[in-house]
């Protein structure tokens, strides 16, 4: 889809979402951006037609109406009761994956779609927490050089070369892989695929691979086999769930409802001369939990346990360091 073509979409979902009157073509015509360069009427009337069949295709609820018995004219607008998402309940690992999805929103890759999802996510009507996101740029919690290239050949399907330096001996070796995705597990990245020197599947660590990745061959030439569970390969067939950690929180007033619905309230307290309540929640996995609930800025403040305390005020002082440069 062109940019252009795009943006005019965009404009349009937002214009209809934000009347609760149904507006008249040529209403929508004077007032929605990519709509005035049309050269005649008819040009404007086919690119309209046009792009109410493309919403509607994508499932958006184009509602057409008239907003009086006097009105001659149909008008369009979008219910938000038909067009937002419904409460979102994520299980405890499926709110990991949502914030390990989080954190790779700083990549250059990324930035882009994710500034678009919080876009059509405000559009859809979904609370977006302004506080909490304005001056927060979410990141990848990676320094390995390697995460990008091999994401980009998992992606193209091409063999990698790459040195490896295994944890049993100081010396590097030369691998060539055929890679099947990059997964994270316990707070570390790993690349799961076919080694070709070992002729085996074989996964690797991003923080031993040393120097530059270099694809190789014509895109295309690697396919994941199917029904292979990457993570499950990386962690291990018989995987235990580790054992849960009881956290102690202070919330805010009226703030963090994503973070209230995992918890359950056990007092209330001052912090700062701010009232709010302390919470207690069973985290399975705190150090992705700890990006998560600094995520809420200065309405969530950790009381127990202290490492995740100090982590989460590790990440506020990360984020600080990155406003100030």
């Amino acid at each position: 889809m062109a940019t252009a073509r795009a943006e005019r979409l965009v404009n349009l979902v937002l214009c209809l979402l934000s009347t609760r009157q149904y507006l008249t073509a040529e209403r929508i015509r004077a007032i929605v951006p990519g709509y005035a360069g049309a050269p005649t009427d008819e040009a404007f009337f086919r690119t309209f037609e046009r792009d109410k069949a493309e919403l509607r295709d994508l499932g958006i609820p184009l509602e057409t109406g008239r907003n009086s018995a006097f009105d001659t004219t149909d008008g369009y607008r979008i219910a938000r009761r038909d067009y937002e998402l419904g409460d979102i309940d994520l299980e405890p690992d499926e709110a990991a994956a949502v914030a390990l999805a989080v954190r790779l929103w700083d990549s250059p890759e990324f930035t882009a779609a994710a500034r678009g999802a919080l876009l059509k996510l405000r559009a859809a009507g979904v609370d977006v927490d302004e506080r909490a996101s304005a001056g927060v740029e979410p990141k990848v919690r990676t320094s390995e050089p390697a995460f990008a290239p091999l994401l980009a050949a998992v992606q193209a399907g091409r063999v990698v070369e790459f040195d490896y330096r295994r944890p049993s001996s100081p010396e590097a070796h030369r691998r060539t892989v055929e890679p099947w995705g990059v997964v994270s597990w316990r707070g570390r990245w790993y690349l799961v695929g076919h080694d070709r020197d070992r002729q085996a599947p074989r996964c690797f660590r991003l923080s031993r691979i040393l120097g530059e990745v270099r694809a190789v061959g014509a895109a295309g030439q690697v396919q994941r086999p199917p029904d292979t569970d990457l993570l499950r390969f990386v962690a291990g067939e018989q995987r235990e769930p580790p054992p849960s950690t009881l956290a102690r929180v202070w919330v805010a007033d009226g703030r963090a409802h994503g973070l209230r619905r995992r918890a359950r309230v056990v007092g209330a307290m001052e912090l700062a001369g701010d009232r709010g309540d302390v919470l207690e929640l069973e985290l399975s996995y705190p150090e992705s939990a700890a990006s998560w609930i600094a995520g809420y800025g200065p309405d969530v403040a950790v009381l127990e346990p202290d490492t995740l305390r100090k982590t989460v005020h590790e990440i506020h002082l990360d984020v600080l360091d990155e406003g100030g440069r």
